[in-house]
């Protein structure tokens, strides 16, 4: 593959090597990643793809175990000779320590002079010390371009300025910040460029990397918003109709009811962690417990409606239109009821076109159950958190999702839904043919296309909340 940048990621034993490439390639099976040291035995490759060609290989190498005796045994190969760095490396990889006591890191070493440039990977809340030292030396013995990645710079005892001033003091200034845990898509390109400043004749592959990745984190915020723009429609235009003063049918509908929506939003969940290419396994919230993949707070209860910091009250009119209604909330539901007048029926003719049937019900003693606002927003909030966690979430987690713990996502600072989405939401509950919960098998085209046009609507007000303020 003549064109593809070669690149060998190294670093001391434990430091996130294999996390770094998981998180690039957003590949959350690539190699394994474990607290113990020394997981990673031999070289395994990984391509990256740019404008659908191979732009990337990145080789994941063994750990760096015992720099401090590796740098002995390499001076010592040296003795009175006038041998550079590269002549060093390359006798020491034809010895017999080479292939017993320094095997892994002479398999490291060989893909460092085999690869275009290097990302020396750090654990910044490992202190500077001899043997990063030596490492940084044996590394510099090979002649090859390095990035030195400071890894886990999120975390609270990061010694990020130290690692930077001991770089610095060694002629290393191409620095990037890279937490492999708490992704930032700015970082990642910021890492690109650093590459960039080093590969001049083969920067053009990393600018379109870098450009492509941009591209990519849109489509994905594009898609997550049209799924739970669908989520929504289906939620809000779903309704069980019920005959006024059956008890009984009422309470086995509001089961079905709120079994279906539970089932509806954990489908949306899947379809998110599937989308953004992660496991089920990989969320879970303190605030909004979710447990293999599945929100573990009641969408209907009180405390959901709590965490968020809405009131479990305010009217959900389906049935303006025939005139008088009173709606009764009902756990996160609105049971509506209407009678109609003879002044009243005048008015019904033209709706009833659409919403005959549902006309016709209300005249004869029916009602409808469906969601009330509150529990649509909430349902909205929740989704949009989902959404906002998997974009920080780097693929070398191994720590599931706890919302809970995020600093940015505290109440105070919790996305607001914004006004547009909630009118939107209205309109669905007018339709309930568009639900895919109403067991629809076929609408009309027209009405298909208004439905669409309506998710694409959501999509757009969902998107705003999760990108936030423009800068």
């Amino acid at each position: 593959m003549s064109g593809v940048l070669k690149v060998a990621v190294v670093g001391h034993t434990n430091t996130g090597k294999t996390s770094l490439l998981r998180t690039l390639m957003r590949d959350v099976e690539f190699g394994e990643v474990s607290d113990r040291p020394a997981v990673t035995r031999a070289v395994e490759a990984a391509l990256l793809r740019a404008g659908g060609a191979p732009a990337l290989e990145l080789f994941d190498t063994p750990g760096l175990e015992d720099s401090i005796g590796l740098l002995e045994t390499l001076e010592k190969q040296r003795g009175d000779r006038r041998a550079d760095g590269i002549e060093l490396v390359e006798a020491f990889l034809e010895s017999v320590e080479a292939r017993t006591g320094f095997a892994q890191e002479a398999k490291a070493l060989r893909q460092v002079l085999a690869s275009d440039i290097a990302l020396y990977v750090v654990d910044v809340r490992d202190r500077v010390l001899g043997k990063h030292r030596d490492e940084l030396t044996i590394l510099g013995y090979c002649a090859t371009p390095i990035v030195p990645v400071l890894n886990f710079t999120a975390t609270e005892n990061a010694l990020t300025a130290e690692w930077r001033e001991h770089l610095a003091r060694v002629n290393m200034h191409a620095v990037a910040e890279f937490d492999t845990v708490v992704f930032d898509l700015r970082d990642e390109q910021r890492l690109y460029e650093k590459m960039r400043t080093l590969l001049d004749t083969r920067g053009d592959v990393l600018e379109t990397l870098a450009r492509e990745r941009v591209t990519q984190r849109h489509a994905l915020v594009h898609a997550s918003s049209l799924l739970l723009g669908e989520l929504l429609v289906d939620v809000a235009a779903y309704n069980v109709s019920v005959a006024d003063g059956d008890t009984a049918a009422r309470d086995a509908a509001l089961v079905r009811l709120k079994q279906q929506v539970r089932e509806r939003e954990q489908a949306c969940v899947e379809q998110l962690l599937a989308l953004h290419r992660f496991r089920p396994t990989d969320v879970e919230s303190d605030a909004l417990p979710i447990a293999g993949g599945a929100w573990g707070i009641d969408l209907f209860s009180p405390a959901a409606m709590k965490e968020f910091g809405l009131h479990a009250g305010g009217a959900a009119a389906t049935g303006a239109m025939v005139g008088v209604t009173f709606d009764l909330l009902f756990a996160g539901l609105t049971l509506g009821t209407a009678a109609a007048a003879g002044a009243a029926i005048g008015g019904l003719v033209g709706a009833a076109r659409t919403h005959g049937r549902r006309l016709y019900d209300r005249l004869r003693g029916r009602s409808e159950l469906r969601c009330a606002e509150t529990t649509l927003r909430l349902l909205a909030l929740r989704q949009i958190e989902l959404i906002r966690a998997l974009l920080r979430r780097g693929h070398a987690s191994v720590d599931a999702i706890r919302l809970g713990e995020t600093t940015d996502e505290s109440s105070e600072k919790r996305p607001r839904l914004p006004g547009d989405l909630l009118k939107q939401l209205a309109r669905a509950q007018l339709f309930p043919e568009w639900s895919s919960l109403m067991g629809t098998t076929r609408i009309d085209p027209s009405d298909e296309a208004a439905r669409q046009d309506l998710v694409d609507e959501l999509a757009r007000s969902v998107q705003q909340v999760v990108e936030g303020p423009k800068p």
